[in-house]
């Protein structure tokens, strides 16, 4: 028996003696939707019926996600109090983000922690995006998110294949999303097609209103100063409101065949669907996956066509593959910065360091998701089709 079946046979049994309560989805509800502010209690209680109608979860799942839920409605309301109580927040500017624009799986993270390698840059850890609001007292955080990837890396150890991190590493802002109820956080492990399709028809500019206050509070929260490296799949379904809200910033574009990117995509869903859900099921994530490409793709190819007054260089993951050094000299280039040698040699380290803590890349068929790369490239389009 596997330990997320030992997982779930445990809950079950504890529920059923009494020993733990079952997670209370409806009555959380009821509690959090008191609270009367529709921009995140109405996709809020979207969330909770459609993962209560068409998630399927198991006990495990459950479990998770209703702590998840819970995190995320808590730090709403620690943002929205630190918001009303430390005024001199709202005057912070995040000035000239770099945004690192791509696809899930498509060599953002790569680059996203090569640049962090330099001390003038600013970046999102992992332990702030899952808890981007800081406690009264003493900072808890990096422990917590420490131990949430060990427990998640034992679940499923082929996680750590897919997306290699450590609490204090740099992350994307995935989780600044979280508090809005919104975005590939929740998409991306239960399967709640209808809590996607509302978000995909609704203005979204709250979230990004929210998002913008959430980044403010981390520059607040500790020393620095440099541009701010942001980077989230997200960013390609809502580019335009991304710009409203950082009308400054430059883009990093990330281009990758279009086949691979699904491919990777796909499995790294299926990788996290699998522990929540007993009847995962692949050919639907293929599916589903491969439709949020293409829509990321056109959404994003539109904005930027639209907006040639915003910086952006267009890096493709075979140079990187192919010549790390000569991308990031594009990259500073672009930037007006001169890259040193310590920089470099610094970055050097941190791709050696991956390569001796056993970083590998993960496997995975096209056609375990019923998806094969003609018809991939078919439906998103080649890559130049979308790297403008």
């Amino acid at each position: 028996m596997s330990t997320i079946h030992r997982l779930n046979h445990a809950l079950e049994r504890a529920w059923a003696r009494g020993l733990l309560p079952e997670p209370p989805f409806e009555r959380a509800l009821a509690r959090w939707s008191a609270e009367g502010d529709p921009s995140w209690t109405e996709p809020l209680a979207i969330l909770v019926q459609s993962l209560i109608e068409e998630a399927d979860l198991n006990p495990l799942g459950r479990t998770m996600a209703y702590g998840q839920i819970a995190r995320a409605v808590a730090a709403r309301r620690r943002a929205d109090a630190l918001w009303r109580t430390r005024f001199e927040i709202a005057d912070i500017r995040i000035e000239a983000p770099i945004v690192i624009l791509g696809q899930m799986r498509s060599g953002t993270t790569r680059v996203h922690r090569l640049l962090a390698c330099d001390p003038r840059f600013r970046f999102t850890r992992f332990y702030e995006t899952m808890a981007p609001v800081p406690p009264r007292g003493p900072d808890l955080r990096p422990l917590a998110a420490a131990a949430g990837l060990r427990f998640v890396h034992h679940l499923n150890p082929d996680l750590k294949a897919v997306h290699p991190t450590t609490a204090a590493a740099p992350e994307e802002e995935f989780g600044l999303f979280s508090p809005s109820i919104h975005g590939a956080q929740f998409e991306a492990q239960w399967r709640v097609p209808s809590f996607t399709r509302w978000w995909e028809q609704v203005d979204r500019r709250p979230v990004y209103a929210t998002f913008g206050k959430l980044m403010k509070i981390l520059a607040w929260s500790r020393a620095g100063s440099g541009p701010w490296l942001m980077k989230a799949p997200q960013f390609m379904e809502d580019l335009d409101l991304l710009l409203e809200q950082f009308p400054d910033a430059r883009l990093i574009c990330l281009d990758r065949d279009p086949a691979e990117v699904a491919g990777s995509s796909a499995s790294l869903v299926w990788n996290q669907m699998k522990v929540q859900s007993d009847s995962a099921d692949a050919a639907w994530i293929g599916a589903e996956w491969l439709r949020k490409t293409a829509r990321r793709a056109d959404r994003s190819a539109a904005v930027r066509a639209a907006r040639p007054d915003v910086p952006q260089i267009e890096i493709s993951f075979d140079a990187m593959n192919q010549d790390w050094r000569g991308a990031v000299a594009r990259i500073y280039d672009f930037l007006d910065l001169p890259l040193t040698s310590a920089v470099e040699a610094a970055m050097a380290r941190y791709l050696a360091e991956a390569e001796r803590s056993g970083f590998r890349g993960h496997r995975y068929s096209l056609a375990d998701f019923g998806l094969d790369a003609e018809s991939v490239r078919n439906v998103v389009g080649a890559s130049a089709a979308y790297a403008l």
